[in-house]
């Protein structure tokens, strides 16, 4: 075999390098003739939105593309020797050794029924690393090194014992063992809380200086590029529409593509928050004016069989929504918003305090009075390929509200329908579609559509732009604030994304393990956090630490 290992050459050389799909009929080409250099200890984003050719593009370079995917042209040259007509078994001598990848859902990623310490162990027992006690205290080593706490307890446990944070560090694990000069990140922390993020990019950058290993950062998100890459690519279709050092290119994006992937990146915001426009702080006295109202808040649920107290998931929280204004319910996973939420639209009774919208008392609604109560209050929620019903057409998705509430004309149903698709900004044709012939986007204005058909006074948007990319999630932000402005809505908005939250609320909480830490005016609470766990969100916000944007 070809040595690997040349230091007076590029760790990765991509050159006109062509790959193409089979649709069934014939082959359609994805990536156009996209070229790149990785040089030893550099990190290099490759940057685009969903379709753009960078997963594509950094499968093809370990040799993991679809079955139905073929390189056509190009080279990919790892350290000088071109590895792109490579067998899988002499790509199999490389993975895990020269080059390795960390995937981007560690809860698909990890088999389910293998201990940790199987997973980690494997890549060490196939290249005939190590075995037996050697190989145990060898799996325990890297699992402490990327900062696992207990790693004895956790090479023991399974993947569903551990959080998403912790199995990204497995993964993490797997990929350094055996020390390669090349790691793909493929969107390593698009499915964590901003501040597990945070922690795990720092984590990725410190091995790095510490093996001196090249990194190739597959993300959508430019506020990661800006802080953690020496060079960008970005990818438009399947082709490179600028390339260079990651200042450069962010200080001054030749290409249109650039500038509104930059200018759509919440992160990277220059402005610190949008208008307070008829927002107020909390204690100032305007009650007829508080849609919503939530005092006290106690949430508990029991654990039976347990012989445990209860466990409190909301202790004690209180906040005020102004009509007409847009609060935002902040924190990471666990904090309780979630589990606010559901008890605000009457999916769950508190254990204790009062929750009001437009005056009525949640508590003293049952029955058909509680169904028809959620006319006033509807629910967008985070995933729009799962919230919607791939069975129904886009017209009998936005339909169907209006036939649980009351007998409507079907001619009335009709125009009601065409009509909300329109205020979303979807073509009458898309009516006769199903969920899966839509983007993203286009799923997430269905569900939009759905909410408002009923003419709701209150939308709870929970993580509703989480799953998107970032000039998808600007275009549904923009349509949200219309839909505002014109229809006088307002909105409870759910995220862990402090930057879209800048760019969205009026008034903000900041709940964590549970309780309320900090809230007030979004400019007060970003400008002078009252927590030192605001600071950590605030901090841990993408993009904020690199020169052209701090």
């Amino acid at each position: 075999m070809t040595s690997l290992t040349n230091p007076r050459v590029s760790v990765l050389e991509v050159s006109d390098l062509a790959i193409s799909y089979h649709d069934g009929e014939a082959y359609q080409e994805v990536v156009h003739g996209v070229s790149f250099r990785v040089e030893p200890g550099q990190v290099v984003a490759l940057v685009g939105e969903s379709g753009s050719g960078k997963t594509t593009t950094a499968q093809s370079v370990i040799g993991l593309l679809a079955a139905n995917g073929r390189v056509d042209r190009g080279a990919i040259k790892l350290n000088g020797t071109d590895i792109s007509r490579w067998s899988d078994k002499q790509l199999d001598a490389l993975r895990g050794s020269s080059i390795s990848l960390v995937p981007q859902d560690p809860g698909n990623s990890l088999n389910p029924v293998k201990t940790i310490g199987d997973q980690v162990g494997e890549i060490l027992e196939i290249h005939g690393k190590l075995r037996g006690k050697n190989l145990e205290h060898q799996v325990v080593a890297l699992l402490d090194r990327v900062g696992l706490s207990e790693p004895e307890l956790r090479a023991r446990q399974y993947p569903h014992e551990l959080s998403g944070g912790m199995r990204q560090r497995v993964l993490i694990a797997i990929a350094i063992a055996l020390k390669p000069q090349l790691i793909i990140a493929d969107e390593p922390t698009s499915a964590l809380d901003v501040t597990v993020q945070k922690r795990i990019l720092d984590l990725i950058d410190e091995l790095r200086g510490e093996y001196g290993t090249a990194l190739l950062l597959v993300t959508h998100d430019l506020g990661i590029a800006a802080d953690r890459a020496d060079r960008v690519v970005v990818l438009q279709g399947g082709r490179v529409q600028e390339e260079g050092s990651a200042i450069d290119v962010l200080a001054s994006p030749r290409s249109a593509y650039t500038r509104q992937l930059i200018a759509d990146a919440p992160s990277l915001a220059r402005s610190v928050t949008r208008a307070p426009a008829t927002a107020r702080l909390p204690d100032e006295s305007a009650p007829a004016d508080d849609i919503v109202v939530v005092e006290q808040l106690v949430q508990a649920f029991r654990r039976p069989g347990t012989g445990q107290p209860p466990l409190l998931a909301v202790d004690k929280v209180s906040f005020r929504v102004r009509r007409g204004t847009t609060h935002a319910l902040v924190g990471e996973s666990g904090s309780g918003k979630t589990t606010t939420i559901r008890a605000v639209v009457g999916f769950q009774r508190p254990t204790s305090g009062t929750i009001r919208v437009d005056g009525t008392d949640l508590a003293n609604l049952n029955g058909e009075a509680l169904r028809q109560f959620r006319r006033k209050i509807q629910l967008v929620y985070q995933n729009p390929y799962a919230s919607l019903d791939p069975r129904q057409t886009v017209f009998g998705i936005i339909e169907e509200p209006l036939l649980n509430f009351g007998a409507v004309k079907r001619t009335e149903r009709r125009a009601k329908v065409m009509s909300i698709l329109g205020r979303v900004g979807l073509p009458e044709a898309t009516a006769l579609r199903r969920p899966h012939a839509l983007s993203g986007g286009q799923r997430q204005r269905v569900a939009i559509a759905r909410a408002l058909i009923l003419e709701p006074q209150v939308v709870v948007l929970d993580e509703a732009v989480s799953a998107l990319d970032v000039t998808v999630q600007a275009r549904i932000l923009d349509l949200l604030d219309e839909l505002q402005q014109d229809l006088g809505l307002t909105y409870l908005f759910v995220s862990h994304d402090l930057a879209v939250v800048r760019q969205i609320a009026d008034t903000v909480s900041v709940l964590r393990g549970g309780r309320l830490v900090d809230g007030g005016p979004v400019a007060q609470v970003f400008e002078q956090p009252g927590s030192d766990y605001t600071r950590e969100l605030i901090n841990a916000i993408p993009g904020r630490k690199h020169p052209v944007f701090a």
